[in-house]
């Protein structure tokens, strides 16, 4: 496998034809598409949008865009217009929603680039106001709260906001182009709250189509439900999560569902040095070495996106997998290789990796989740640009020589 650097942050050396950097998050992009059509052969016949956001997920919203829609993915989500514009300005003209606003939103270019603009309902006449500036109809979703209470109309609202979209659309401002809502607990299959949202968003269509709106797409599905729920698929699903192969359910994992993960994070050992028996680590000295020991210095820390509450989080080396000791710094963290010699263990610069695909036992997303106490999401959106992204697999496979 041979790899292209994105923007590099540090120096690089080459090995062969390889170019091997210090540290990189390696993004296999088979991986992107290959959850992409697993996605879209259970969601058929509803399409599939990819959810980039948040440069996805820290994965790289343009590579990752490019290969989902290579695979079959018909729209992508992102949060916020300036995401949708950064993919307009790479080349990318597929049908693309932004939908979390503020009053400083430049709404005027999202309607200037064809992007569809969730609205919840205070975003409504400055949406119009820039397609009349733009002297082009917008093209907007209206988002109705079923239950999550964040940002969409609530029930009582809801007649109010279509009325009002209806008016707009009858004189040529707008285009309702979708209604959507977001689901709460569908990560937790047994519990009833996503059928009370199930329903309430079945009774929000049935209103706006009373008012005359006449969608592209009706839109409630997120990751887990598009996996676990066919009866909210509607005609488009919104896959974030999986489009990264991570798993959304406890006690499932990614190949259990089909997925592969697309993240591996690796760096090079630092150092290694014997120490004696009650030797501290790191600030705090929490930990002490229950006996004569070799420490590896790992070059990843919470300026990486590391979480610092993770100790115990699992690095492998070699083929064996070690915990994280004593308290994670900055800029590095410490494993405890036991009772090895320096000599003997020849470590020094030998590859770790912090978190990969699992394959062979190695460690997973989902491990550093659980030594940090948060989810999968997270661990893999916070890896910092100061951790290069590399990006396997490239171009699609049919243009593979």
């Amino acid at each position: 496998m041979t790899y292209e650097a994105a923007a590099s942050f540090e120096p690089a050396t080459t090995s062969g034809s390889a170019t091997v950097l210090e540290r990189s998050a390696v993004i296999d992009l088979d991986a992107v598409r290959h959850n992409v059509r697993h996605f879209v052969a259970i969601a058929s016949p509803a399409n599939v949008m990819a959810v980039v956001k948040a440069d996805a997920y820290g994965h790289g919203a343009v590579q990752v865009a490019r290969a989902a829609l290579d695979a079959g993915a018909r729209w992508l989500g992102v949060a916020h217009i300036s995401e949708a514009l950064a993919l307009r300005a790479a080349g990318i003209d597929a049908p693309l929603l932004a939908w979390l606003h503020t009053t400083e939103s430049n709404f005027q270019a999202a309607v200037a680039a064809g992007v569809d603009i969730g609205i919840s309902g205070w975003e409504l006449e400055d949406v119009v106001a820039a397609a009349r500036e733009q002297e082009r109809p917008a093209r907007i979703h209206l988002k109705v709260d079923t239950g999550l209470g964040r940002n969409g109309a609530t029930m009582d609202q809801w007649d109010e906001l279509v009325g009002r979209a209806m008016e707009y659309q009858d004189e040529g401002l707008l285009r309702v182009v979708g209604i959507f809502s977001h689901l709460a607990v569908a990560d937790e299959p047994h519990r009833p709250e996503t059928d009370e949202q199930l329903a309430a968003f079945r009774e929000a269509i049935a209103v706006a189509e009373d008012a005359g709106v006449d969608t592209e797409v009706r839109h409630l599905a997120n990751t887990p439900a598009t996996l676990s729920r066919p009866d909210t698929h509607f005609d488009l699903v919104r896959v974030g999560l999986g489009l990264y192969g991570l798993s959304p359910f406890e006690g499932q994992n990614s190949a259990e569902l089909g997925l592969r993960p697309a993240m591996t994070v690796r760096t090079l050992v630092s150092n290694c040095k014997q120490v004696p028996e009650g030797q501290g680590v790191s600030y705090g000295l929490n930990y002490r070495t229950p006996r004569p020991s070799t420490l590896g210095l790992i070059p990843l820390g919470y300026a990486d996106g590391v979480p610092r509450v993770a100790t115990g989080g699992p690095v492998q080396v070699g083929e064996i997998t070690y915990p994280v000791v004593g308290r994670i710094a900055m800029d590095q963290m410490v494993i405890d290789l036991g009772g090895v010699g320096q000599a003997e263990a020849g470590l020094r610069g030998a590859e770790a990796v912090m978190f990969g695909d699992g394959t062979n036992g190695g460690p997973t997303a989902d491990d550093w989740a659980a030594a940090a106490g948060t989810n999968n999401y997270e661990i893999v959106t916070r890896i910092s640009p100061r951790v290069p992204r590399i990006y396997a697999n490239e171009a699609p496979e049919a243009d593979r020589p």
